[in-house]
């Protein structure tokens, strides 16, 4: 397995992500990812990969206990399987998002509301990592971005209403060669994208046009 190589154009870049779109990219250290939730309330499922070494993998359970947070928010950090910080957030205008709830697929489409369906998070994952000669074994739990998902004293959680507003961002701060992989979530069944898919703008700005 060969490390995902920098395009070689090193300018900053943006890019509208369409409704149930898919998006990934190289960045290096000190280069920041802004994703901006363009009408509200649309989930963008996220994964990330140290570009050096890609097994090294955002780890779920490392970015909880070492946060002290079931949620991402401003000042968090993500790690990776190795306690590396892959991504700090430097800023985050809605705040409290979601570790929990995983990303969608055709499997649980069909357990959860009994649809057949195409679209979905894993499916857009799985596209999207082939492009750097990652396969399906290489996804792992992700975070999902502007979705809520709170929970109660007894454990139950529930995919609710989103709090997310039109042009509410988060930006993350690349603190070593990274892979981000995101899917602007299909899912019409749950509130995740506000019962409606919308479209997400994506932006890089290199560090060296900072």
């Amino acid at each position: 397995m060969t490390s995902p190589t920098r395009p070689a154009s090193a300018a900053a870049s943006t890019e509208i992500v369409p409704p149930g779109g898919r998006w990934s990219g190289r960045l290096e250290a000190g280069d920041r990812l802004r994703i901006t939730d363009i009408e509200g309330q649309q989930a963008v499922d996220f994964l990330c990969y140290g570009a050096d070494m890609p097994l090294d993998r955002m780890n779920l359970p490392n970015t909880i206990k070492l946060n002290k947070s079931l949620y991402v928010t401003r000042g968090c950090r993500i790690y990776s399987d190795h306690a590396r910080v892959l991504f700090t957030v430097e800023e985050d205008s809605c705040g409290y998002h979601d570790t929990l709830a995983g990303c969608c697929s055709n499997e649980s489409n069909k357990l959860r509301y009994d649809v057949d369906t195409t679209a979905s998070c894993r499916a857009n994952f799985i596209a999207e990592l082939s492009k750097w000669g990652l396969g399906p074994s290489e996804i792992v739990s992700n975070i999902n971005f502007f979705m809520r998902v709170p929970f109660k004293e007894d454990g139950h959680v529930v995919i609710a209403d989103g709090i997310s507003k039109a042009g509410d961002h988060v930006v993350l701060k690349a603190e070593r060669p990274v892979l981000a992989v995101l899917s602007n979530c299909p899912q019409e069944h749950n509130p995740a994208a506000g019962g409606k898919p919308t479209p997400i703008e994506v932006e890089v700005i290199r560090a060296a046009s900072l």
